[in-house]
């Protein structure tokens, strides 16, 4: 039976206001209750479903969480799939903030980066749509374009044959996803809120697609390694059994680890 997690390249973030500034935290939120798709053996939800829910929750101040750079690119295809993934996932931050520059900029960001890995005509009309929508703040259908963005690029990808390349977009959006959950959490730390960043499974998960690549030279590219490594050090952090606390010394040894690694893959020298 498939795994539902609770977060996936860019959703994996998503729900970082639940618990956080609401008046009384809800008790869960069913991830299996959202339109999701399936990777393999795991359920994928989609991120514009689950922010229609954490509208509803709390009130972070996501403009803090915006990074001045969406970084810089480099001819190395992992450095700029990850990179993608990064972008991809600051435009449901952009969004969140209600900053049409930064989101109509975003956009622009995701037509470069696919035309360096050719999956350019994938995202072309998604780009422009992002632009106009953002104009007019129509911010639901933003976030459609940004779903629909990042499962065409990740179709394209595997079209042509780049099935790795695709794993890595998604890697980069939950390690800048998680940078931002882990910002939120320590700035307002609870148990309760520290217990969405217990997801054991999905860190698992991303670890055997590293330990799996298919193409080698991605597979032993210096950003990929230490990607690896970000996902073992991470593990013990969040615990394995349920009802564990993760104390707020685990919360910002994780954030430490993710800022740094989203700053090197967001680094022309990567």
């Amino acid at each position: 039976m498939p795994i539902i997690l609770n977060a996936t390249i860019a959703a994996y973030f998503l729900a970082v206001a639940i618990p956080l500034y609401a008046q009384k935290p809800p008790e869960a939120v069913d991830l299996s209750l959202f339109p999701a798709q399936a990777i393999d053996d795991v359920l994928v939800p989609v991120p514009s479903e689950i922010f229609i829910v954490l509208d509803k929750l709390g009130n972070p101040n996501w403009r803090s969480e915006l990074r001045d750079s969406l970084g810089r690119q480099s001819g190395n295809r992992a450095q700029v799939a990850l990179l993608l993934g990064t972008v991809i996932a600051e435009g449901f931050v952009a969004v969140e903030a209600e900053d049409p520059e930064k989101v109509k900029d975003i956009g622009r960001r995701v037509l470069t980066l696919s035309k360096a890995i050719n999956v350019e005509k994938a995202v072309l009309e998604r780009s422009k749509s992002i632009t106009d929508k953002a104009e007019v703040k129509d911010w639901i259908s933003v976030r459609k374009e940004f779903d629909g963005a990042l499962q065409d690029v990740k179709a394209a990808m595997q079209e042509l044959g780049d099935d790795d390349l695709a794993q890595l977009v998604s890697v980069g959006g939950w390690i800048r996803g998680t940078e931002v959950l882990t910002s939120i959490i320590r700035k307002n730390y609870t148990s309760d809120s520290a217990e969405l960043l217990h997801q054991p499974a999905l860190v698992n998960f991303f670890t055997k697609k590293l330990d799996n690549l298919s193409n080698k030279r991605l597979a032993e590219d210096d950003l990929v390694e230490r990607i690896r490594k970000l996902l073992a050090a991470i593990t013990p952090l969040i615990g394995n059994g349920e009802g564990e606390v993760i104390p707020s010394e685990n919360v910002t040894r994780i954030h430490k680890m993710t800022r740094d690694t989203v700053a090197a893959i967001s680094s022309k020298g990567a």
